[in-house]
């Protein structure tokens, strides 16, 4: 063997006793050698002065260095998106109002998306739609929730957002798969109660046996937590194909939305228009897609208003962008079933 590769010493200290000269300049060195020291010419990045919380040492790592899909992030393009959605009309005026319902677990974020979308329109964050906190949902009927214009007049526009109780991992933890479908044939009335004990009765006075179009959900929105997906339980997924099935046999087109993507990448945290660059946000993309059975082209990403107080034009573009992706597969209903149905205008 090569002298002096592997040369061992043998201590001048008999065992079990050390020599404190020779600890104290290892454990000098010991510290010199796992210690990160900023240099001394080093000062704080603008961006992170007078930030509270941990600072990324590599703020790029977890960035691709091309996003993954292409958003126009300027206030431009924010005007843009609100004009489009505030002039949609349902195709072919099969009837005035698209009815979209939000299926999601509790908590993922139905209630804050409505109340988000709503906030848009208004110039302020608004929570008209009732958003809770604990692991019990919070939503027990179906409600209703027409968005409305911008502007001194706030027009009542064509699309009515439909936030109902939150599913579970079977019919005994949330809504039913039942109540779910009669929800979107339209024999469900505003404000209906939802009960595990009590699912909807054919033979209620209230139950619509002959619903017409109008009476109908146009559109299904899935909605899954991002910082959960990994910890959903495995029965939620079997929940999930169970419904997109049925909904499927019915006709209606279905989206997903992908929320809280700022609480799984620090770096759309501090800035939304990083969440096409983000590979946990994409990675999560990829399990949301699993989850529900869904191909990725069908799942947008939202950072929905929760503790702000003020708007946000990129989180806005993301939220605009997600209501467009919406009405596209909801104007596929209209269009599928055109030949199938009278035009129905409601009075």
């Amino acid at each position: 063997m090569e002298a002096g590769l592997f040369n061992y010493q043998e201590p001048s200290f008999t065992f079990g006793q050390s020599d404190p000269t020779k600890v104290k300049k290892d454990n000098e060195k010991n510290r010199r050698l796992f210690n990160v020291v900023k240099p001394a010419d080093e000062s704080p990045r603008e961006e992170n002065k007078g930030r509270k919380g941990p600072v990324d040492i590599f703020p790029n790592l977890h960035l691709l260095e091309t996003p993954w899909r292409s958003v126009n992030w300027t206030s431009e393009s924010r005007g843009e998106l609100m004009e489009k959605v505030e002039s949609y009309k349902p195709a072919g005026g099969a009837v005035s109002r698209a009815r979209v319902l939000f299926l999601g677990p509790v908590g993922a974020g139905k209630s804050s998306f409505i109340s988000s979308v709503q906030s848009i329109f208004s110039g302020r964050v608004l929570n008209r739609a009732m958003v809770g906190s604990s692991s019990a949902s919070f939503t027990k009927k179906l409600q209703s929730f027409q968005i409305r214009q911008s502007g001194e007049i706030p027009l009542p526009m064509p699309l009515v957002l439909c936030d109902i109780m939150g599913i579970g991992e079977g019919d005994s933890t949330g809504l039913s798969l039942y109540d779910a479908l009669c929800v979107i044939k339209g024999h469900v009335i505003e404000g209906h109660q939802f009960s595990a004990e009590e699912p909807v009765r054919s033979d209620n006075t209230e139950f619509i046996k002959e619903p017409s179009l109008k009476d109908k959900i146009h559109c299904v929105v899935f909605v899954v937590d991002a910082s959960k997906i990994n910890s959903y339980a495995k029965g939620l997924s079997s929940t999930f194909q169970q419904l997109r099935e049925k909904i499927s046999s019915l006709g209606v087109h279905q989206v997903a939305l992908l929320t809280h993507v700022d609480e799984v990448c620090t770096q759309t945290s501090r800035d939304i228009s990083q969440v096409y660059r983000s590979c946990q946000v994409q990675q999560l993309m990829v399990k949301a897609g699993a989850l529900l059975g869904m191909a990725l082209s069908y799942i947008v990403p939202v950072r929905n208003y929760s503790s702000q107080l003020d708007l946000d034009d990129n989180m806005d573009i993301l939220l605009l962008s997600a209501v467009d992706h919406i009405l596209q597969y909801t104007d596929l209903y209209f269009q599928d079933t055109a030949v199938e149905y009278k035009v129905q205008l409601e009075m």
